[in-house]
């Protein structure tokens, strides 16, 4: 039951994108039947494992400001 609750559990979350991505955006939402939080959240979940390959900002030098 907890996995099923963790798979529901939703959050609003506001989210900005420049104006020419969200129109693309909301074109392939209407093309596909589905709403914007799907298309993101499928987007998100196809392309997660090579955003993770990015190097990250964070190099350690600034933990002791």
């Amino acid at each position: 039951m907890d996995s099923d609750k963790k798979n529901t559990d939703k959050r609003k979350q506001s989210l900005y994108f420049p104006v020419d991505m969200l129109e693309e955006i909301k074109a392939e939402a209407a093309r596909q039947d589905r709403s914007l939080s799907w298309i993101v959240q499928t987007a998100w979940k196809i392309a997660r494992a090579d955003i993770k390959k990015f190097p990250s900002i964070n190099t350690g030098d600034d933990d002791d400001e």
